[in-house]
């Protein structure tokens, strides 16, 4: 496969296939990562909630099936909250009448829900180990650390959610932009504004950015099957970044209650939310989302929000209950489909040469 109109993400990432797999934190590791690599596009591994040891024990597993294949390293470049116990006070009280359904012992200090920014260990890691690409969410960091990530011969991606994170992305070091429509799953990677109301959709955001910068872009949101990808190089994306189709995958991490809601959620049942962790995340709708609304001033900054449902998933998650869990799940969830992620990448390429090529 190699008459792809635009060959800019091919030969900037050194893959054969315009797709890109999400990063998706939780719920996808090495055994996803290689099946794509296999396929000729490019496998990702989320590293904010790993430790430095797992990350490189994912990669040796990723390199020693794929020697010669690129991998995306992918970090959160978050600022790490002020405390603020007062706010994290009030948000446990919203959910007292669950730890007092589920006996769920509320006066016990609250567990610590984290994810590490990349900091200093971090590009250590990254210095060490060379990976061919690394992205990051929520903005960049210092440009120090992107200066060294870029030395140690990593191509640097970033998510934009509107024009303008897309401009400071390309003024601040990146080479290829992510453009991240309000379709996508997981969290927004927004981080110029706090302001929903400025998210913009995948096919409105995409030409705009190409038109914007001149750096090559990467279509993400709503994208699971062929169509998609057609419609991304149409509108001037070098290639698409898939995440929710591969959640149906065999070689995802999910969880049997999250399965069961992809499996059966209806296309219309996702909203933003930041319940969960503090931060605007798009999932499938749940108990707690639908009781207290699934956005709420009382939750407490990123990535604080989780620590006091730890309690209660830790009751509810063995029983196959999802009330209390993030779903996380783009917009284009009953695009999915329950095959190979090698399969599956390979399937779309195909078929969207096939049509571009007509």
């Amino acid at each position: 496969m190699s008459n792809w109109p635009d060959r800019r993400i091919l030969d900037l990432l050194g893959i054969e296939l315009p797709i890109l797999q999400a990063p998706m934190a939780g719920a996808s590791g090495s055994a996803l990562a290689i099946a794509v690599a296999k396929a000729g596009g490019l496998g990702a591994l989320p590293c904010a909630m790993l430790t430095g040891e797992q990350v490189r024990s994912e990669i040796a597993i990723f390199r020693s099936t794929c020697p010669n294949s690129p991998l995306n390293l992918n970090f959160f470049c978050h600022q790490p909250p002020e405390p603020d116990s007062e706010r994290e006070t009030r948000w446990k009280q919203a959910l007292k009448p669950y730890y007092e359904e589920l006996g769920a012992d509320f006066d016990a200090p609250t567990p610590v829900s984290s994810r590490a920014p990349f900091d200093e260990q971090s590009c250590q890691l990254v210095e060490q180990v060379h990976p061919a690409v690394v992205s990051f969410h929520f903005g960049l960091p210092e440009a120090a650390l992107v200066q060294r990530v870029k030395a140690a011969g990593a191509k640097v991606l970033s998510s934009a959610t509107t024009v303008e994170e897309a401009l400071w992305l390309a003024a601040n070091g990146c080479d290829a932009i992510i453009a991240m429509g309000y379709e996508a799953g997981g969290h927004r990677g927004m981080f110029l504004s706090e302001d929903i109301t400025s998210q913009i959709g995948t096919f409105a955001l995409v030409p705009q950015i190409a038109d914007a910068v001149s750096l090559p872009v990467i279509a993400a949101g709503g994208i699971a099957d062929h169509r998609g990808l057609v419609a991304a190089l149409a509108l001037g994306a070098s290639a698409v970044q898939i995440g929710t189709a591969y959640l149906f995958c065999p070689e995802a991490k999910v969880s049997p209650a999250h399965r069961q809601a992809l499996d059966s959620a209806s296309a219309s049942d996702t909203a933003l939310t930041n319940l969960f962790t503090g931060r605007p995340a798009r999932g499938i709708n749940n108990r707690i989302m639908r009781e207290l609304g699934p956005m709420s001033e009382l939750a407490p900054s990123f990535p604080l929000a989780g620590g006091a449902l730890i309690p209660l998933r830790a009751i509810t998650d063995p029983r196959g209950n999802s009330d209390f869990s993030n779903l996380w799940s783009g917009q284009g969830l009953r695009l999915g489909r329950t095959l190979p992620a090698e399969q599956l990448t390979r399937e779309i390429a195909g078929q969207a040469l096939a049509a571009v090529s007509r």
